[in-house]
């Protein structure tokens, strides 16, 4: 008895201490699939978050340099550039997209095959300040591959 009153204890005073930290959950998570010689590809996740809170850092293995992108319109032409972080409202999902934000890959370390599962961290900071980190196992598509749900009416 003694032993589970510690363990209920244990759970509540957890529960406590993550209370103000966001909640992020991630879904449909996926890597564009690389052609030979090629050096650099995205990721591309839905994000949503329970509080208020802001994607700070993005990390993989899989990569020499990971940084987080938008594309966005300048003039007439789509341009690519590095952002310092992406804010997740409560409870709206932030989708990483093709042609939007999304986490960039480059200098790979080898070849990312059609099938390869590709681990990324996400660093997401709360209005607290403090961080947490979330790994995601991402699988790699080809070039041509769409969210998994678009044929989906």
């Amino acid at each position: 008895m003694k032993l589970n009153q510690l363990l209920i204890a244990a759970t509540a005073a957890l529960a406590l201490c993550g209370a103000a930290q966001a909640e992020v959950t991630a879904k449909d998570a996926w890597v564009r699939a690389t052609v030979a010689q090629q050096k650099a590809t995205g990721l591309f996740v839905q994000l949503t978050s329970s509080t208020d809170a802001r994607l700070v850092a993005v990390g993989s293995p899989a990569a020499g340099v990971v940084e987080l992108h938008e594309m966005a319109m300048e003039g007439n032409v789509m341009k690519m550039r590095a952002v310092p972080g992406l804010d997740l409202p409560a409870g709206k999902t932030v989708e990483l997209k093709p042609g939007g934000y999304h986490v960039m890959l480059m200098d790979l370390k080898q070849p990312i095959k059609d099938g390869d599962l590709v681990e990324v961290t996400l660093t997401i900071e709360g209005k607290d300040k403090k961080r947490e980190t979330l790994t995601l196992k991402a699988p790699a598509r080809p070039l041509a591959a769409r969210p998994m749900d678009a044929h989906k009416h």
